[in-house]
């Protein structure tokens, strides 16, 4: 049960977000500036590709099933941004988005997971979204029918009255009486109840389990699909079974809830909005797609790379796929795809392929000034993250301007030395010059710790000058 107390500080305001559909592309641009540095080009593109998702909504049933969505290809090193972008994209749409590793996918006939199952992915994503929301809507019935329940479990019904004797003393109480001497008692009892004072005690719970073998059964659908089809078909087979069992009273509760929330809830109804919605607004994020560009060879791990392109090639230009839910049309849903392309070229990728990501965005790889800005600036900067990690320890962490430069500058140089991994470079370097104060951090007499250059070059710089010795360390 949760209780909100009158004037709590103690967690932060969540800052209001406004709605998707009063997002502007400059708007979204600005959002995803408060997380990603640089890289405005894709931040642009994936904007548009956004708005456009809006745009097409407002449009005549006719115009609107003839504007497909232009599929973006992001190129750029690893640790610049892509996968980020995704992340914020996600949170900030939302609409049912799914990211996928293109590397996780085989062709088919091979053992492994058809491409298929990100549509899948999509269906029961967007399912559990139009879920949350219909809970949000039954949340107050739920909980005012499981006190209700809650109450019966906590006060009985009375039994009937016994006719009283000749030899009784007293005056027997009529119904009326008896009703509200009961009404009474529950009031008392709902008020303890809201107040929390009766979360402990102990109280007897029907509940339902679910009695259902284990197996699973490989089919051309994915072992994963027809495993849940198969529970669903022998579940009225086998029945729920009924059992009581005791809990506190704020466990009931809770359980009480879910249960009155899941009779309010029209799962049918549900299911519809929620396929409707992959199919219109659903993005897939596909990553690591230059892991399956290249051309055949015929032998090797990698024989079925040109395969997965040509099973993905029919889901991004628009089919049809089988669920558990129905068929599921992939015309209007908006694919992104990313890759670091190091080895391998975008037209390594078969030309049909190519020609469904028409939207080619470059980015940049990222400089001695945009990691000292990574390391400030965004709402979850680095630094900002372990300053509050120390801060639980009641160690005050301060790092100087210099210091934020000498990181930074050290990230680029071991980058150029070694294998160029971004941004991530910087978790590595802020670990190994925080590495003494957060193992001594709960022990340290000196609650007040300043960072500066002299600190981090003294920290760092036997590693960076033995370059062997970095490669395995940074």
């Amino acid at each position: 049960m949760v209780i909100y107390l009158p004037g709590d500080q103690r967690q932060p305001v969540a800052e209001a977000m406004p709605s998707f559909d009063e997002l502007v592309p400059r708007e979204i641009v600005a959002e995803l500036d408060k997380y990603i540095v640089g890289q405005g080009a894709a931040k642009r593109a994936v904007a548009i590709a956004l708005r456009n998702r809006v745009r097409r909504q407002k449009l005549s049933p006719e115009m609107a099933e003839e504007v497909l969505p232009k599929n973006i290809l992001m190129i750029g090193p690893t640790g610049v941004g892509k996968t980020e972008i995704a992340r914020r994209l996600a949170r900030l749409a939302g609409c049912p988005f799914v990211k996928v590793e293109a590397s996780k996918y085989t062709e088919v006939g091979y053992v492994g997971r058809d491409v298929e199952s990100m549509i899948r992915d999509l269906v029961e994503t967007a399912i559990d979204m139009v879920r949350e929301e219909k809970l949000d809507e039954v949340a107050e019935r739920a909980e005012q029918a499981a006190e209700e329940r809650l109450l019966d479990l906590l006060l009985p019904a009375s039994p009937a009255p016994v006719e009283p004797s000749a030899a009784a003393s007293g005056p027997a109480l009529t119904d009326g009486q008896r009703r509200d001497q009961t009404d009474r008692t529950r009031e008392k009892l709902r008020a303890q109840l809201r107040e929390g004072k009766l979360d402990q005690r102990m109280v007897e719970v029907e509940v339902r389990e679910r009695a259902m073998p284990a197996f699973e059964i490989i089919s051309n659908q994915g072992i994963e699909d027809m495993d849940i089809n198969v529970k669903d078909m022998l579940s009225g087979f086998f029945g729920q079974q009924k059992k009581k069992r005791k809990m506190t009273v704020a466990d009931a509760f809770d359980y009480l809830i879910q249960e009155e929330e899941n009779k309010l809830i029209d799962m049918d109804h549900v299911t519809r909005i929620a396929t409707e919605r992959a199919e219109q607004m659903g993005i897939i994020f596909i990553d690591e797609i230059d892991k399956i560009a290249g051309r055949e060879t015929g032998h090797g791990p990698d024989v079925s790379r040109e395969g997965v392109q040509r099973d993905i090639l029919p889901i991004v230009e628009g089919t049809t796929v089988n669920t558990r839910y129905g068929m599921v049309r992939t015309d209007h849903i908006l694919f992104i795809a990313a890759g670091a392309f190091h080895i391998s070229k975008p037209s390594d990728l078969i030309p049909e392929l190519q020609g469904r990501l028409p939207l080619r965005v470059e980015l940049n790889a990222l400089t001695e000034e945009d990691f000292v800005r990574i390391l400030t600036e965004p709402k979850n900067a680095l630094i900002k993250q372990y300053v509050a990690l120390l801060e639980t320890e009641g160690v005050k962490l301060v790092f100087s301007d210099d210091a934020i430069a000498a990181l930074a500058r050290f990230a680029v140089m071991v980058n150029e030395q070694t294998e160029n991994i971004g941004a991530r470079r910087l978790h590595t370097i802020l670990e190994r010059v925080l590495e003494e104060i957060s193992f001594e951090a709960p022990e340290l007499k000196k609650k007040h710790v300043k960072i500066d250059a002299a600190y981090v070059s003294k920290q760092l710089a036997e590693i960076a000058k033995n370059q062997d010795l970095s490669r395995y360390i940074l």
